[in-house]
């Protein structure tokens, strides 16, 4: 019996013809230009130099090459990042803006400013994670302590006598010390400082006595210039796996790890957000860029855009219960 296919009438032809001026109207931009043809813009939400540019540098180099179209890393710092994310969530829709950021400007700045010139869970997606940057407790050598329970003991006998530094009010480190510092009971000063350089030069002129350094510090400690005590991490470090995590120095749960990722603006169509979150994972996998990753003490870390997503909201809670509960504001 031979199969003929169905017949189809006037009105069918008409209705499938509108159908696909339907489909072609619709389709986006990006799919009808064969995207990327042009370059594409990756904001970056802290100063040049800094370790949230030097990560995001080698990036967009590889990603130039897998694209074949430029990726001009451009620099928006500020505000502890705000301007910069601001600026890409305002940005079209239409793939040719990222924004590379660590995850404090995601996941604190919403409840360490009073006001936010962008809703981070309204209006920038994320794409990709890169990399989880860890948090190293550091002393200077005149502390005597050579282990996370030594410093304790060393705080503990001298309550609010010892100083401790940071990046910044409200920035990581100085979040990650105020959760030791509470969850043990103890008192320390917290001196501020304007960038992570500063606050590392005041810890190795012993102008503060410890610190959670994000990985400046860690040529210092392999010199002996400072005390290398633990990481703030649920796992110890690959580079440092002699150095025990707070959570086994009498911190059970903690956890300050950072994680580097790419976000698009909202609104980008999803097929684009698929082909990008592909392209990023294929860019960990380069020997240039995981070599600049750990060499600032980070690991890469490629997680599904679903798995991103539910760790950004997760941190966003646990942080912000955290923040509220301390009272402590940006300014």
């Amino acid at each position: 019996m031979t199969h003929r296919p169905p017949q189809l009438n006037r009105r069918h032809v008409l209705a499938l013809g509108a159908g696909l001026a339907l489909s072609s109207a619709t389709m986006p931009a990006w799919a009808q230009s064969s995207w990327p043809s042009r370059s594409i813009r990756l904001m970056v939400n802290f100063p040049p130099g800094g370790s949230v540019d030097a990560m995001a540098r080698p990036i967009a180099a590889v990603l130039a090459e897998s694209l074949g179209q430029p990726v001009v890393v451009v620099n928006r710092g500020g505000a502890s990042g705000n301007l910069g994310a601001s600026e890409a969530a305002r940005s079209a829709a239409d793939g040719y803006t990222m924004l590379f950021s660590p995850g404090s400007t995601m996941i604190s700045n919403p409840f360490l400013f009073s006001q936010m010139p962008f809703d981070a869970e309204r209006d920038l997606l994320p794409l990709a994670s890169v990399a989880r940057l860890s948090l190293f407790l550091m002393a200077h050598p005149s502390v005597p302590a050579n282990n996370v329970e030594e410093l304790v003991a060393h705080i503990r006998a001298n309550p609010a006598r010892l100083n401790y530094g940071s990046n910044g009010q409200g920035s990581s480190p100085h979040l990650a010390a105020e959760m030791m510092l509470r969850q043990a009971g103890l008192q320390a000063s917290h001196v501020p400082y304007r960038g992570a350089a500063p606050a590392l030069a005041a810890l190795l002129s012993g102008e503060i006595q410890f610190m959670f350094d994000s990985g400046p510090g860690l040529p210092h400690a392999a010199a002996g210039r400072l005390r290398l005590l633990g990481v703030g991490s649920p796992v110890r470090a690959a580079q440092f796996p002699n150095v025990p995590t707070l959570a086994e120095s009498g911190f059970p749960g903690f956890d300050v790890d950072t994680l580097f990722g790419i976000y698009m603006p909202s609104g980008t169509p999803a097929p684009l957000l698929d082909r990008l979150h592909q392209e990023v994972n294929r860019t960990l996998t380069n020997t240039r860029v995981q070599e600049a990753i750990r060499a600032l003490g980070a690991e890469p870390m490629a997680l599904s855009r679903q798995a991103f997503a539910e760790r950004m909201t997760s941190d966003r809670n646990r942080f912000g219960q955290f923040i509220r509960q301390a009272g402590i504001t940006a300014q």
